[in-house]
Order: structure tokens, then C-alpha cells, then sequence
């Protein structure tokens, strides 16, 4: 192909950055690239927690459609938000290094380090159902609220104390890239509050038979990380669970000795039931670590908490 590559995104300051760093690192390999920013039903639609919504890909179906229709070479997501059953045509290209999958606790008053840590009856906001079950789980006690809006503005909320927030749970990573950071009260064991599949990572969605995109998308790719999420992918698709499913799925080191383990995790949303279940990695089928996972925790009854 001649002319740059037209890399398609969501508007806000998080997918922004996030396509703005697969451009830069396309440059530093000489392929020019430019943003083109595509308005979601998810930024629209703010005024509801995400599982109260109908259907699925609510941050990826219009930037898909702009990549089938052509407008687009390239869509760059946030992976956890990409379905694992991708639309007729389209296909995961490319999986960069993968940024920090921990889960971070934002708090309004400073010395807090933990969960443990939130005062008894304390409001903490979310709208997503897998932290939300994790939380409930973990201290029964406290007031989860929703939290919708982007990143800086989940972060001021809870600074301000809107809607009497004493805390939040976001991805680490998002604040880390928006240099938001200093705000983090603490970056929690991802064994303590698990991560959603793909957290922390980019995925970037090509059309299925454009060999020349995915060429020149060839040098932002990294193995380790694309392994690991194959791996947690695999365990999401095998539950049969969306991007709103309480499931959780994380990969760490394996120990003792080299090599990696999948976890993964189902939580019953009032928290009263936690499944967590995990297999190694053979770098060869990460996708087999995962089928085993899911296995293992559908033996367990992971089928009747996911409401199947």
C-alpha cells in the first residue's frame, strides 16, 4: 500500500495516547501513519453501567465497521475491550509489549494503601461487574456505587468526593499512560483483585486478507505479551463470557522454575462465591492453557455464578 496508514481510534484522552504511541513506534521503523478518531456507543451512551446495555463491543463495533468499510487500515483498542469472537473479515494483527495488567486503587483520602485499608461502610465506584464481584467478595461491607466517564474523570470524581466516593478501581495502566500515577493509592496483587483478560495490553484489529497492513504492523509485535493474551482470550471465549462478564484471568510467573501460569477467576456478583483455578502455559498453545482453565473452573460450578 501507498500513504500512510490509517490507524483507527476512540476520541478520549486514554485511546488517544494509546493510538498516538502505535504511531510514534511506527515511525521509529520509518511507516508513516496518521489518526483517524471514531466516536463509540459506549463514549455516548455515559448515563448507565455497561452490562445495562444491549448487545457487545460497545468501545469496538464502529471502528470496526470504519475498518471493513475501508476507511481505516488499522483499529487500536484497549484488547480487553475487543471481543474474543471478532466480526467476518477482521482479525487481531498485532499485540504490542503489554503495559501493567494490576488493577490500581484510587482513593479521596491520602494514607490508604489497600482495600483492607477503606474505612468500614466506604463508597467505591465501578461499573465494572468483575471488579464489582471482587470487591463484594473481598469486604462485603462496602458501598460499590457506578462509575462511569473517562479516565481523569473517574480520577476527579473520587478526589472530589462526588456522590460521596471514597475510592475507585481502575486499570493501572491507563493511569500510568495518562501520567496519572501520583494519584495511585495502590497497585493491588493481581491474586487479590484480578485483572480483566487483556488489561494493560493493545490490540491491533486488521482486515483478516490485508497481508500488506499486517506487514508492516510486523515489528510492534511482541511475543510474550501476544502469548499471554492468547492465553487469557482463550479462557474468556471457552466461559463463553463478554467483555462485561464477571470473569477475571491474569498471567504470571510460573514458581517455582521458568516459564508462565494462567489464572483465572469467576466471582459470583453479591461476592458470596470465588472460583479461581490455574494451569501452566505451553508457549506453543497458549490458547490450550486457557481451555484448560476454563475447564477447571466450570468444574467447580462457574456455569451457574456466569448465570448459565
Amino acid at each position: 500500500m501507498s500513504g500512510a496508514v490509517k490507524l483507527g481510534t476512540r476520541g478520549s484522552a486514554l485511546a488517544l495516547w494509546q493510538a498516538e504511541w502505535v504511531r510514534a513506534a511506527l515511525a521509529r521503523h520509518r511507516i508513516a501513519a496518521e489518526l483517524v478518531v471514531i466516536a463509540t456507543r459506549g463514549d455516548a451512551e455515559v448515563d448507565r453501567p455497561l452490562h445495562q446495555l444491549e448487545g457487545k463491543g460497545f468501545f469496538t463495533h464502529e471502528i470496526e465497521e470504519a475498518l471493513l468499510d475501508g476507511r481505516i487500515d488499522v483499529a487500536v483498542h484497549s484488547l480487553k475491550d475487543l471481543p474474543t469472537e471478532l466480526a467476518d473479515g477482521l482479525a487481531l494483527g498485532v499485540v504490542p509489549e503489554r503495559g501493567n495488567a494490576a488493577e490500581a486503587l484510587v482513593t479521596r483520602d491520602n494514607g490508604i494503601t489497600s482495600v483492607a485499608g477503606l474505612a468500614a461502610g466506604a463508597t467505591v465506584g465501578t461499573s465494572s461487574l468483575r471488579r464489582v464481584a471482587q470487591i463484594r467478595h473481598l469486604r462485603p461491607d462496602l458501598a460499590v456505587v457506578p462509575l462511569r466517564g473517562n479516565v481523569p474523570t473517574r480520577v476527579q470524581k473520587v478526589k472530589e468526593g462526588r456522590d460521596g466516593l471514597d475510592a475507585a478501581l481502575l486499570a493501572a495502566a491507563g493511569l500510568e499512560r495518562l501520567e496519572l500515577a501520583d494519584r495511585i493509592a495502590a497497585r493491588l496483587d493481581p491474586l487479590e483483585v484480578m485483572p480483566a483478560p487483556g488489561q494493560g495490553a493493545l490490540g491491533l484489529e486488521v482486515r483478516a486478507d490485508d497481508q500488506t497492513v499486517r506487514a508492516r504492523l510486523a515489528p510492534l509485535e511482541h511475543a510474550p505479551s501476544a502469548r499471554a493474551v492468547a492465553a487469557e482470550r482463550s479462557l474468556l471465549a471457552a466461559l463463553g463470557g463478554g467483555c462485561q462478564a464477571p470473569v477475571a484471568a491474569y498471567v504470571g510467573p510460573r514458581a517455582p522454575g521458568p516459564g508462565s501460569r494462567l489464572y483465572g477467576r469467576v466471582t459470583a456478583l453479591d461476592g458470596a462465591v470465588q472460583l479461581t483455578a490455574s494451569a501452566d502455559i505451553d508457549e506453543r498453545d497458549p490458547v490450550a492453557a486457557g481451555v484448560a482453565v476454563a475447564d477447571l473452573l466450570q468444574a467447580q460450578g462457574a456455569s451457574r455464578l456466569l448465570g448459565r
